[in-house]
């Protein structure tokens, strides 16, 4: 498994963070010199805040903040990071986002502040990535700490974060954005749905948006081989995988590596049994396994419970197996999910599970969180007529989320705020074949400062992004292809001619709306 897998609670969004610079945006207000003394910023009174730790970072020369938020009557403790730029304020404030059960972390800080923004994070009020925090040694849910995670601590940090910011500089920021993906992404599109006076621009990316239905889902690769007594090894999915990409590759009418339109591609795995895989062989068995595994989910007389892994992505990032004989290797995130937040036992056995089991779980998991973890609320009637504005980007190869939650979620979006011109008005969905959950693989993909960039450019200047053109580079910087990409339904056809590693050669044409 690639290392940035085995980081916990998805911290390649925090990763993301680091890198997500975009061109350096004018400044806002003519003076941005700060009003008070950063000490002072102790004096700020935020209602049940208390500002625990006021500093000057030696590595940016901006000053940090540590706050505390707490929720009387309750114990809880969401830790807030602030950073102010004493010199170089553009004028905006930038909320940034988690990973996994991971709320956000203080490094994530110091690519925006560099960048001018006044910027904030929080831990949504536990530490590491464990979801252990949602059960008490007595095995009693911790429903407040649970709120803090799933929505409520990021409403604290920008609250907090906006209140140091005016206090410092001695005016508001003109513009506030938010910047998260995977769970960043969810937390993203919380914010909208919740609290849509907190920010004028928001970055999805890869969202979570689903949580309550997909992260039991990443569980399913497991339940398959282990109901099959079958653990597929790495040498047999990477090969598989390769299989599928290289019989889709060219349907395009391009051969770069990428399947364009994973979502509707149907190849069988049939196909490679009895391909020799070093010493083993790809068995009708190993077949079945990988068939179920990305078609994903199904209940009792096959009710459809999810989608699965896309075809051409990466299998061992939920499928992984260890040891000899072969044992399953659970994805921790889905692991952590069932143990604490529905089994509810510290000392669950995962290998104990059943397809029944499975099923009843994903229900549970349904029923119980999808109102506090799930942002699949697709009324932004508030959001929008503040002008707000909604990126939300997916790779169509992402190994942890399936893509199609977001377009499910985006087209149940154009119905409920009056079609599909109505809401490219204030949000739009971007899709980039040959990617996977952190925007990497043979496809390409627009870097993290143009998609911040173009939504900078939409909620300031009113300029909707119609396109964005995306490289791809090697390792010294030199330029290999380049890609347009366009808003959902479009999607970049190779137009039959000229180079297909130049922009000019593609078209926008309109993907079919899928039927659900």
């Amino acid at each position: 498994m690639p290392a940035y897998l085995r980081l916990p609670c998805f911290l390649l969004a925090v990763l993301l963070a680091l890198v997500a610079r975009a061109q350096s945006l004018p400044p806002l207000y003519p003076d941005t010199t700060p009003v008070c003394a950063p000490e002072d910023l102790r004096k700020v009174a935020i209602p049940n805040t208390t500002i625990e730790a006021v500093t000057i970072d030696p590595k940016d020369g901006a000053v940090r903040v540590t706050a505390i938020v707490t929720h009387p009557p309750a114990n809880d403790r969401v830790k807030v990071w602030v950073a102010l730029p004493i010199k170089g304020w553009n004028g905006r404030f930038r909320g940034n986002g988690g990973g996994g059960f991971v709320g956000g972390s203080a490094e994530s800080l110091r690519g925006p502040v560099a960048q001018g923004f006044a910027t904030a994070a929080t831990d949504t009020g536990h530490e590491g990535g464990s979801g252990s925090f949602a059960l008490s040694a007595t095995g009693r849910l911790n429903w407040q700490e649970i709120r803090d995670n799933a929505y409520l601590g990021i409403h604290e940090m920008t609250v907090v974060g906006k209140a140091l910011t005016q206090a410092f500089y001695g005016k508001p920021p003109k513009y506030s954005y938010f910047y998260g993906s995977s769970t960043g992404g969810r937390q993203a599109l919380m914010e909208a749905q919740r609290y849509p006076q907190d920010y004028d621009g928001i970055y999805s990316g890869c969202p979570a948006v689903n949580w309550a239905s997909f992260v039991p889902t990443d569980l399913w690769p497991q339940v398959v081989m282990l109901e099959a007594r079958n653990f597929v090894s790495k040498a047999k999915l990477d090969a598989v995988t390769a299989a599928v990409i290289a019989a889709n590759d060219a349907a395009d009418g391009v051969s770069d590596g990428v399947i364009d339109d994973s979502l509707t591609c149907k190849w069988d795995p049939k196909a490679f049994v009895g391909t020799k895989v070093g010493e083993e062989e790809f068995t009708a068995a190993d077949a079945d396994v990988v068939r179920q595994i990305w078609d994903g989910p199904r209940g009792h007389k096959g009710r459809f419970l999810w989608w699965g892994m896309p075809r051409g992505s990466n299998l061992v990032a939920l499928s992984a197996t260890e040891g000899t004989p072969l044992t399953g290797k659970p994805f921790q995130i889905a692991l952590d999910w069932v143990k604490y937040f529905l089994v509810q036992s510290h000392t669950w056995d995962w290998t104990t599970i059943t397809r029944a089991d499975f099923e009843l779980l994903w229900n549970q998991s349904v029923e119980l969180y999808r109102p506090v973890y799930s942002a699949d609320n697709t009324d932004l009637t508030r959001f929008r007529d503040r002008g707000g504005k909604i990126l939300i980007t997916h790779g169509l190869a992402d190994q942890l989320i399936p893509p199609e939650g977001s377009i499910q979620y985006y087209e149940r979006l154009q119905q409920r705020m009056g079609g599909a011109a109505k809401t490219a008005e204030f949000a739009r969905l971007f899709l980039v074949p040959g990617v996977d959950h952190g925007f990497r693989g043979n496809g390409v993909a627009p870097s993290p400062g143009q998609w911040f960039t173009a939504l900078a450019a939409w909620v300031e200047e009113g300029k909707a992004p119609d396109q964005i053109l995306a490289e791809k580079r090697d390792a010294a910087g030199k330029l290999l292809r380049k890609r347009p990409v366009f808003p959902y339904p479009q999607y970049a056809k190779y137009s039959g001619s000229g180079n297909p590693d130049d922009a000019a050669s593609y078209v926008a044409a309109t993907r079919p709306l899928q039927k659900r």
